[in-house]
């Protein structure tokens, strides 16, 4: 049986410079094991969460998986599934998906989900505005706490939404600076959880953090600014070497690793490939 393992912590609309100038212990120590990588919004893919976190989690382009907006209409996520549902149908691996806020990434709402079919889920919403998306955001990771901590999971991966919730109502200044600690400290919950499990020692874990896109100062998002097309993806684990440069990451490649760390090689088309350092 194997021993590898992925979690996949998505964080909203958390910009690159901010998330350097904060104070982030959690995240830090995963950076400090592995990198942290700009990612560039590709063009003619939108600067919003629905084409980005669609991007990601299929491992395709927005030709591809078709989803333009936060509606997902006319999307081709049959043909371009997400990594849960892949490792779930095709493999047989039990996954876990946890979302805090944003319904149509685990529900109907907007012609979703975009998790189709992961082995469990979990899920919370308490509206859009950022005390609703803080409110989930808890939900979810006392819930995730509980599942990564005792439960065979093969993937996960868990949406926190208050990062990009704050700087729409309030722009990116000291209320998006504490939301950010904020998201730290549940990152630092749920890998004390996996830290926990009674089989640690045996198993091989792979901790990929990664925001779908920026904001401007202002708050919001959507357009064309660096500041706006500047992702980043922080990860460590096997084969992933601390301290060495990965250059500039697409979006495409986070799926592409979460099949290369568990050791499996899905029949889809992917557009990205498993994380590499420059040489």
């Amino acid at each position: 049986m194997s021993t590898s393992r992925v979690l996949v912590i998505g964080i909203d609309g958390t910009r690159l410079d901010f998330l350097e100038a904060e104070p982030t212990p959690n995240i830090d120590r995963i950076i400090g094991e592995g990198f942290l990588a700009p990612v560039w919004i590709e063009d003619g893919t939108p600067t919003v969460s629905g084409p980005c976190w669609a991007t990601a989690v299929t491992g395709t382009t927005i030709d591809r998986h078709n989803i333009r907006s936060n509606d997902f209409a006319g999307h081709r996520l049959t043909e371009h599934p997400d990594f849960l549902t892949v490792l779930t149908r095709d493999f047989g691996l039990h996954t876990y998906l946890a979302i805090g806020a944003w319904p149509p990434l685990a529900t109907t709402a907007d012609h979703g989900p975009m998790f189709a079919a992961p082995s469990r889920l979990s899920f919370a919403t308490f509206g859009q505005s950022a005390p609703g998306c803080d409110r989930g955001d808890e939900a979810i990771t006392g819930d995730a706490e509980r599942v990564l901590a005792a439960e065979d999971v093969a993937a996960a991966f868990v949406y926190l939404g208050v990062n990009d919730a704050t700087g729409h109502d309030q722009g990116c200044g000291d209320l998006y600076r504490a939301a950010i600690r904020r998201t730290d400290a549940r990152v630092g919950r749920l890998l004390a959880a996996v830290a926990s499990r009674p089989e640690r020692a045996a198993e091989n874990w792979t901790f990929i953090l990664v925001t779908d896109h920026g904001q401007v100062l202002e708050g919001g998002h959507g357009g064309g600014s660096e500041a706006e097309r500047t992702a980043w993806i922080a990860a460590c684990g096997p084969g992933i070497e601390g301290g060495a440069d990965y250059g500039t990451l697409r979006h495409v490649d986070v799926a592409a690793h979460v099949y290369a760390a568990l050791g499996v090689e899905p029949e889809i088309v992917l557009d990205g490939k498993a994380f590499a350092s420059v040489v």
